[in-house]
């Protein structure tokens, strides 16, 4: 694959490694990263370097990726005084995948087009363990032909990747995704409530659903560690009742009613009082527990 010159713009548990897979892959990798000692960390792990703005990030770059926390970090690397727009190449392809609104991602998207950028909304799912092995799924909004020049450069760090429409439609993916999760993860949880109070054995348990119209991503990697009460995982549940408040406003716009998703929401938020803030999204089991401390 021909080496281009690329910027990655966040470097959070997600980013890190996606920016390593980048360089690994022989592109020259230039990162930034709000804190700095982050962006430090990232050089001394992989070849490559760290600018101190994401304009600076941004100039000359062939590709420019950026993975942040939300609609108004996107604004502000993009759009902000020191933000890509201010010095990115006309020609440049912008690649966001960050989880945010179908909205943002068409005004970034319109804003860069008059400074003669291409911008694709690429949303990941796969979690820390997908970041770090170099195995995401991508969900991708935009032009085709802009994608099929970003795709080699995407598929560094991903297994699939995937145009799904016009701009926009790479979000409205990830929110059909994270509320497949949230519905999946209420239904494991209960499953793991009654198997447990019946002196199920959950391994075993698991090892015969996933061959069934049970199985799931979740409920391999999941069963077995929220019977463990074991949430150290990557996916924290401040995250994600992030992303489902973009589901909720999504569903509102388009007159789309979201039951189970907002009693999942519910129940995250009543963890989040409880102090689990930081943990993995399968601590929802912990809505069952009958210590409400």
């Amino acid at each position: 694959m021909t080496s281009h010159k690329i910027a990655f713009i966040g470097l959070g548990t997600m980013g890190f490694p996606m920016a390593g897979h980048l360089a690994n892959a022989g592109h020259h990798v230039t990162v930034y990263n709000r804190t700095t000692t982050k962006a430090e960390k990232w050089v001394e792990t992989y070849a490559g370097s760290f600018a101190l703005t994401p304009a600076e990030a941004a100039e000359g770059a062939d590709f420019i990726f950026t993975c942040v926390g939300n609609d108004d970090d996107l604004r502000q690397v993009y759009l902000g005084e020191d933000g890509i727009l201010a010095s990115a190449k006309p020609g440049a392809i912008l690649i966001d995948n960050t989880t945010a609104s179908a909205e943002v991602a068409r005004e970034i998207a319109e804003q860069a087009s008059d400074c003669q950028l291409s911008f694709l909304d690429a949303p990941v799912s796969g979690g820390e363990a997908g970041a770090v092995n170099g195995c995401l799924t991508v969900m991708v909004g935009g032009d085709r032909k802009v994608f099929e020049q970003a795709k080699p450069v995407i598929d560094c760090f991903a297994k699939a990747t995937t145009l799904m429409g016009d701009i926009g439609y790479g979000q409205i993916t990830k929110m059909a995704n994270q509320l497949c999760i949230a519905g999946i993860l209420q239904g494991l949880s209960e499953a793991i409530s009654l198997a447990k109070s019946a002196g199920l054995d959950i391994e075993q348990m698991t090892e015969v659903l996933k061959h069934g119209a049970a199985g799931s991503w979740q409920l391999e990697n999941r069963a077995k560690t929220m019977a463990d009460n074991e949430f150290d995982f990557g996916f924290a549940i401040d995250w994600m009742r992030k992303d489902l408040g973009i589901c909720f406003e999504a569903a509102e716009k388009l007159g789309v009613e979201l039951p189970l998703a907002k009693q999942v929401d519910e129940k995250y938020a009543e963890l989040q009082q409880r102090g689990y803030q930081r943990a993995d999204t399968s601590v929802l089991i912990k809505q069952f527990d009958n210590d409400k401390r």
